[in-house]
């Protein structure tokens, strides 16, 4: 029996395809045309080969700027991923304060990155700030603006404060996914509350947290709006991320060779991880099952 097949239905998907082209295709081909040429302005370009790769790689800047980006994105998953499951196990469970909960968790998510770093920058200025005022009433010498470490600590608490809530939505929804009958299996055996979270709600939970972790990475290691607009990269390149570093190369010194070179090895750096981060724990959640 010979299947009819009807090709009209890849009429209705055309738009999205070349929508697609449009906005991401054409774009990532003009970086990689840049990438391998120079320029010298009055639209005349020189082949350029791979030597804008050679320097990126080489270039210590480039390195500095990737340890101080590792460094952020691993102490922001070490934060926000074991805070983000406290939270949603200790959420409300039935009753009309789950409602609340929700809307109040889902608030930070809802504002804006630019405004995000304005609050936090208002709140941590030593003058009228919030935190920065009442920190040096209480004698704690604080000031994001010259402190590296002071700086650091803001940019992470603020991070932490956008995005833990994503995390605990996620992870509560996944606990949520639980049938009460493992609950009680679990209360006949006389299992602990450990016992219960290490092998009920966890693995029950690997599913949320994969996409957590990857979405929190991928965040976490192209952040660019709030730390700009909170300490400007500084003090000195304290905080000057990837993003923030390419940014000033693109146009602060409009390098467009170099940082054309820079956004795809940027690029494909966070490819790279996200794979190895997908690829170990669904093979941590097939060794589970």
């Amino acid at each position: 029996m010979n299947k009819t097949w009807n090709n009209k239905a890849w009429w209705m998907v055309l738009p999205v395809v070349l929508l697609v082209a449009f906005s991401a295709v054409i774009p990532l081909m003009t970086v990689v045309n840049y990438s391998v040429q120079d320029t010298f302005g009055n639209n005349q370009f020189f082949w350029a080969g791979l030597q804008w790769f050679e320097e990126i790689v080489n270039s210590e800047r480039f390195h500095d700027a990737l340890g101080r980006q590792f460094l952020f994105s691993g102490i922001i998953l070490l934060i926000e991923i074991p805070l983000g499951i406290f939270i949603a196990m200790n959420m409300p469970k039935k009753g009309w304060s789950i409602s609340v909960c929700l809307v109040l968790m889902s608030l930070p998510l809802l504002i804006p990155w630019n405004v995000v770093g304005t609050i936090w920058q208002i709140f941590g200025r030593v003058d009228i700030g919030l935190l920065g005022a009442a920190a040096n009433k209480l004698g704690i010498d604080y000031n994001y603006t010259r402190d590296i470490g002071d700086a650091w600590f803001t940019v992470i608490i603020m991070d932490v404060w956008h995005w833990t809530s994503l995390v605990a939505l996620l992870c509560y929804a996944g606990l949520q996914s639980i049938p009460e009958a493992y609950y009680q299996a679990a209360r006949i055996d006389g299992a602990s509350k450990w016992a219960i979270f290490r092998y009920i709600q966890l693995p029950k939970m690997r599913g949320v947290l994969l996409i957590a972790v990857l979405l929190r990475f991928m965040d976490s290691f192209m952040i660019y709006t709030e730390p700009f607009v909170v300490t400007g990269g500084g003090p000195g390149n304290a905080t000057t991320f990837l993003s923030i570093d390419l940014v000033k190369m693109a146009i602060g010194q409009f390098d467009l060779g170099p940082a054309a070179a820079f956004s795809l090895v940027y690029f494909l750096i966070i490819l790279l991880l996200s794979w190895v981060f997908y690829t170990i724990m669904t093979n941590l959640d097939k060794q589970e099952r």
